[in-house]
């Protein structure tokens, strides 16, 4: 229990300081990376918004969550830790039956293969900052 409590304050601080940099770096670039990997790879199902509505939820086995309640749905906590491992693949989501959601943490490396081809690289980082990412914007989309 304590390991789960530290892993979820561990999270939280990347979330948080990841929310920071990329803050910064997007005020420098114009660009919003949270957005843009949620909407390459969430919106298709989940929609711009959040809120379960995409343009290919009306072909899913069950209905794809609703992202904007997230927070309230878990007594104003963001499950950041079982987020990760969800996106990443390493968590069933009961709700589901079985998985439609992809696998971005298998994605993820696959892209980090193609894009970094011989060079040295570490594609768990690859993974981590996307994902990490992901999660960041999706606590932005909250409802208050």
């Amino acid at each position: 229990m304590k390991y789960h409590i530290v892993c979820h304050l561990i999270l939280q601080t990347m979330i948080l300081s990841l929310n920071i940099s990329t803050s910064n770096a997007q005020k420098a670039s114009g660009q919003d990376f949270g957005k843009f990997e949620y909407e390459s790879n969430c919106a298709t199902c989940h929609g711009i918004t959040g809120r379960g509505d995409g343009p290919t939820a009306p072909w899913l086995t069950r209905k794809a969550a609703d992202l904007t309640t997230i927070k309230k749905r878990n007594g104003g906590i963001m499950p950041a830790s079982t987020m990760y491992d969800i996106i990443a693949g390493e968590q069933e989501i009961a709700s589901h039956g079985s998985r439609q959601m992809p696998v971005w943490g298998r994605e993820y490396r696959m892209k980090a293969a193609e894009h970094y081809f011989e060079a040295a690289y570490d594609p768990e980082a690859y993974v981590r900052i996307r994902i990490l990412s992901i999660i960041e914007y999706i606590d932005r989309l909250q409802k208050q």
